[in-house]
């Protein structure tokens, strides 16, 4: 049985990865997908240097795409989202226990789920409510499905924030797909005529994938495709697009 889903506009948008940083890039990429490959950092000038140094890659690629689409409006609720978080930083404080290294303060504080939109948030001065969720390989849609539970309560536009990057090499025989470095950011508010729909039901089904989930809906967009199907084993998302 199919849910009647949620719909939901695209004021603004942005998205990084190496190699694949400007929106024709993109465009071209969607078209024909390559496995993106570690590289440079983005420079998230927007953001006071001591502070951007406290990020990691994955961090500052999340928050390149989140100044570029947020500009310069301030009190806008944002949903973070990351299958994996950052999972390197993480495996570097465990290594550190288990050799009875003492741990450093500022790895631990940026290793936890929230701590990107949390530096996000102290950059801007802003107090906007934030959430930080991880859903399994359907974090993009488990997170699309709370900005639009805000948008529903009243707020008149949501950041949407979603990024991953490549797992340590310890959980490399675990690995569902080629987890890829990518980061993309949605401004979104209620559906207007240019709507993109989000519905769901039961599948059993978990084909393999050859992209992370937000990769796969990264390509959605920048492509303009008409629709997109994903199972995650458990739920079928299916996107679409009224235009």
């Amino acid at each position: 049985m199919r849910t009647q889903g949620i719909s939901f506009s695209i004021l603004r948008h942005s998205a990084w990865a190496p190699g694949v940083i400007t929106p024709e890039a993109w465009q071209a990429w969607a078209q024909a997908p390559f496995a993106i490959r570690a590289g440079e950092e983005p420079g998230v000038k927007a953001m006071p240097a001591m502070l951007r140094r406290r990020a990691g890659f994955l961090g500052k690629m999340a928050l390149e795409v989140a100044y570029d689409c947020l500009g310069g409006r301030s009190d806008v609720a944002t949903v973070f989202c990351s299958r994996h978080g950052d999972v390197g930083r993480a495996v570097e404080l465990l290594s550190d226990l288990a050799r009875g290294e003492p741990l450093s303060p500022m790895a631990f504080g940026m290793a936890v789920h929230n701590a990107i939109p949390g530096l996000f948030s102290i950059a801007r001065s802003d107090r906007a409510n934030y959430t930080a969720l991880a859903s399994g390989s359907a974090s993009v849609e488990h997170a699309l499905i709370e900005a639009c539970g805000l948008l529903a309560d009243g707020a008149p536009m949501v950041l949407l924030v979603a990024c991953d990057c490549p797992l340590p090499e310890l959980f490399t025989p675990f690995e569902e797909c080629e987890e890829q470095p990518h980061a993309w950011a949605w401004l979104i508010a209620p559906a207007g005529d240019d709507a993109i729909r989000l519905e769901w039901e039961q599948c059993a089904e978990a084909p393999a994938a050859n992209m992370p989930g937000s990769l796969e809906v990264a390509a959605f967009h920048a492509s303009g495709a008409r629709k997109l199907e994903r199972c995650d084993g458990r739920l079928r998302w299916i996107w679409s697009r009224d235009a």
